[in-house]
């Protein structure tokens, strides 16, 4: 997971790997913590080019992950795939000098989305490690039509139907509903 500079010389170069997800600290916390399992090795496939003393990386990650249904605790096996650009910058940015106003603001590497390197090697692991992070669902639901758990008796909706009243709850205002003006 590691560019070598050298291996930059001209044209694209076209990576692939396939690693184990332990290698990757952020998402052995995730399996130890209980958030997903993954089922699948991380399969990359990653484009580089050079452009002066930038690194323009395209790629695609993708993976299989086990995860718990936000609606109706079921387990449930989940690919994830991410799509992604990153620049790389191995010297930061000179900050222009110029008659500067008040409403002028001086803008960062990271502001412009560079990552800065040193050496003659890229490290991917934190970046690859990352856009599999952003690649999760930010609700993760089994299927579109899942209907949950009952609040009342805990009856997996999907498989059974139970006898309890789900008509939501009289609110604060419910007394006005009666008053006649």
């Amino acid at each position: 997971m590691h560019i070598r500079l050298e291996e930059l010389t001209e044209g694209m170069l076209g990576l692939k790997f396939e690693e184990p997800p332990e290698s990757f600290p952020v998402l052995t916390e995730m399996v130890d913590s209980g958030v997903c399992e993954f089922l699948a090795p991380l399969k990359a496939a990653l484009r580089a080019q050079r452009i002066g003393d930038m690194v323009e990386i395209e790629g695609n990650i993708s993976t299989v992950v086990r995860m718990n249904c936000g609606r109706c605790l079921q387990s449930f096996a989940k690919p994830l795939e991410s799509n992604f650009a990153l620049a790389y910058s191995q010297k930061v940015p000179a900050p222009e000098q110029s008659g500067s106003s008040k409403e002028e603001v001086e803008l960062t590497a990271e502001d412009m989305g560079l990552i800065y390197f040193q050496g003659e090697e890229i490290n991917l692991k934190n970046e690859i490690q990352e856009q599999v992070v952003l690649a999760f669902p930010l609700r993760t639901i089994c299927k579109p039509d899942c209907r949950g758990l009952c609040p009342k008796c805990g009856a997996d909706l999907n498989t059974e139907e139970c006898d309890c009243d789900r008509s939501p709850p009289a609110g604060k205002f419910a007394a006005l509903k009666n008053l006649k003006l």
